[in-house]
């Protein structure tokens, strides 16, 4: 199997995995299990999981002792990233709050334009334009608000808690951090983090059953370790831009998993939010592509 091939088959499993959180976290919550408990287990779990994969790689743990402020500060962005789309699931259907979680690359662009001063493109901002219609077209229904504002809020900061997690890693000393070290620590700190927020609640909660334990080792092992495992894989083979844009496999797996698991309705207008938000962050991840190409285009119109 060549590499393009194979980054192919890592980028769709990176994606399709990420998209199963709602598979394992649902019924976890439909059993009385808190967020701050469920992903407190969450990592925990892929943490212990990352150890031992590491260890039979024979990789160190060791890390510079002036990468601890960034990891803490990646630790936090992640941890409040998984916690407000948790929050959500309260709000609305698990596949749209994943699409909206899935507008994290538009976060990207905004914070790169505004602190970073990074040139945008009309591509870009077309596609921004696209996505909050795409918002819009989930949350209103002949006029009227049919899912919550504050609920839209939230999944919305988790996809700036992403946003903030990825521009941190590109722009800080530890991107040459290899990627199995990086998210260990990274699920470390937020280990702890929902453990001091769980304790400040009910503590955190006695796992109920034994099917709520194989689904917290399933939501640690297959959209957390795995997912990330194959997103270093696929960005190997084929580069961050086309992982990226197979990163649209999340919210349609968590709008299948919802509809055909959960029974959960499948509206036009879900359909067309999830489109025009998919067609807006795979704009703004090929917009160099798009204006080469269109720059070509023109050349070859004029030369005729």
């Amino acid at each position: 199997m060549n590499s393009n091939i194979k980054g192919f088959v890592y980028g769709i499993a990176t994606s399709a995995t990420f998209g199963l959180i709602p598979l394992f976290t649902l019924p976890l919550m439909a059993k009385g299990m808190q967020f701050d408990s469920i992903l407190f287990y969450r990592f925990l779990f892929a943490s212990i999981a990352l150890v031992g994969i590491m260890a039979s790689k024979k990789e160190s743990l060791r890390i510079d002792k002036k990468d601890i402020p960034v990891l803490v500060l990646l630790g936090f962005f992640y941890t409040a990233s998984a916690m407000f789309l948790f929050w959500g699931y309260n709000f609305m259907s698990a596949g749209i709050a994943t699409t909206l979680h899935f507008t994290y690359p538009i976060f990207v662009t905004l914070i790169m334009l505004l602190f970073f001063r990074e040139k945008t493109s009309w591509v870009t901002l077309l596609a921004i334009g696209l996505a909050i219609c795409g918002v819009a077209r989930l949350s209103i229904n002949e006029g009227e608000m049919k899912l919550s504002v504050l609920g839209v809020f939230i999944v919305l900061l988790s996809a700036v808690g992403y946003a903030l997690y990825i521009t941190t890693v590109n722009k800080s000393r530890v991107h040459t951090m290899t990627g199995r070290k990086l998210t260990f620590y990274v699920f470390i700190v937020s280990t702890i983090l929902f453990s001091i927020k769980a304790s400040t609640n009910e503590g955190i909660q006695p796992i109920p059953d034994t099917m709520s334990l194989v689904n917290l080792i399933l939501l640690a092992i297959v959209p957390t370790v795995i997912s990330n495992i194959t997103l270093v894989l696929a960005v190997h083979n084929i580069g961050g831009t086309l992982t990226a844009v197979l990163g649209a496999m999340e919210p349609v797996t968590a709008v299948f998993v919802g509809v055909l698991v959960f029974g959960e309705p499948f509206t036009f207008n879900l359909a067309i939010g999830i489109l025009l938000i998919i067609i807006a962050v795979t704009m703004i991840i090929l917009s160099k592509s798009i204006q080469k190409a269109l720059r070509g285009l023109r050349r070859a119109l004029f030369h005729l």
